[in-house]
């Protein structure tokens, strides 16, 4: 598919990656409505993530972080969202852009994407996992909640109820 003129993938994944900027967008502007929570997965060493470089230190390929009870200026950008989010007590700001996100998942509603991740995009030194979510070390939210419930799978797998979630990936539209 990668002579194709018509880049269905990529189209796909650049509309699905949309759900998520909306999301976020209609929670900077109004808030988590009810049980309504996020798991977000990035690459940390993706071009154009913003972050500490102690927290980078600790987790050099994927996070996870997680927005429910407690952050901070939340912005979605076209391209990238920013938060301020608490690590250890010590609040920090994040820059991701959305191209930089393997994982998104509302377990509230049963909701997931996994993305491909841009491999192209991934920083030179900085390396990528082969598996989306393979290597990520689960960062618990600012509240410094309890250990999440499935913390070791990836995060769309954590229905809640022990059902799994429904997880819509890429490969459901590419040719086999």
């Amino acid at each position: 598919m990668a002579d194709d003129p018509l880049r269905y993938d990529r189209m796909v994944e650049r509309a699905l990656r949309n759900v998520v900027r909306d999301a976020l967008r209609e929670t900077a502007a109004n808030g988590l409505p009810g049980a309504h929570h996020f798991y977000i997965t990035f690459r940390t060493g993706h071009a154009g993530v913003v972050m500490p470089e102690w927290l980078r230190a600790s987790y050099p390929e994927d996070i996870t972080i997680v927005l429910q009870y407690q952050f901070w200026g939340l912005e979605a950008e076209d391209d990238r969202f920013q938060v301020t989010l608490s690590f250890n007590g010590r609040n920090e700001r994040l820059e991701v852009p959305y191209e930089a996100i393997t994982a998104f998942a509302d377990p509230s509603v049963k909701f997931g994407l996994q993305f491909d991740s841009a491999k192209g995009e991934v920083k030179p030194g900085a390396e990528a996992s082969p598996i989306p979510g393979s290597a990520q070390k689960p960062v618990q939210g600012p509240l410094q909640t309890p250990a999440l419930p499935g913390a070791a799978k990836a995060p769309a797998e954590d229905a809640g109820d022990g059902e799994a979630a429904k997880v819509v990936t890429l490969d459901a539209f590419r040719k086999k």
